[in-house]
């Protein structure tokens, strides 16, 4: 995790060429996978939420969240398409021939 501003536990399978060394430091690290020191806090950060060390959603939780937003954002749409196909409908039955 963390301390400072050093990394002290860096998991990974090392297929980006050479392993993290425990308490080297976020910004050679992060030079060495070639990404922003931003982008490995981020990623340091949910990592200890997944490890339930901080308080937040974790990974599972957030994808789970983005599925639940997004089905109730089709099943909207689709209650919307639904009234104004009976709204029509009522229309329709409603005025002469």
């Amino acid at each position: 995790m963390i301390a400072g501003r050093r990394l002290i536990n860096v998991s990974g399978d090392g297929a980006g060429g050479a392993q993290p060394v425990p308490g080297a430091p976020v910004a050679t690290v992060a030079k060495d996978l070639g990404i922003s020191e931003s982008c490995l806090r981020r990623w340091m950060d949910q990592d200890a939420v997944d490890a339930g060390t901080r308080p937040g959603l974790t990974t599972a939780e957030r994808a789970e969240l983005v599925e639940l937003r997004r089905r109730t954002r089709v099943l909207e749409t689709e209650n919307e398409i639904l009234k104004r196909a009976a709204a029509y409908f009522a229309r329709e039955n409603i005025l002469p021939k």
